[in-house]
């Protein structure tokens, strides 16, 4: 069976409740997501955050590189962080 395509994601103008959907169902359930949305920090819609801690699952949004290191001391924190990175 194929699963179906995943969204494009060329700006963090793309990221949606949608295309969020494959961190809401990874085993075990991430805690954290953090989002690296390219150059500059952008402000994402708050109903997709709302959306997202509604499933358990806390949100930071950052500039790439930063989110980068986040997520790298979170991992080394052994929490169960997922990363989404627009490259800058």
């Amino acid at each position: 069976p194929h699963s179906p395509p995943s969204p494009q994601i060329g700006s963090y103008q793309d990221i949606s409740h949608e295309s969020l959907s494959l961190f809401r169902l990874l085993e075990p359930q991430i805690e954290i997501l953090v989002l690296g949305t390219g150059d500059r920090v952008e402000r994402l819609h708050p109903t997709i955050l709302k959306q997202m801690w509604e499933c358990g699952i806390a949100v930071e949004v950052q500039d790439t590189p930063n989110a980068c290191a986040t997520f790298n001391f979170l991992t080394s924190e052994k929490r169960l962080a997922a990363a989404g990175l627009i490259p800058p």
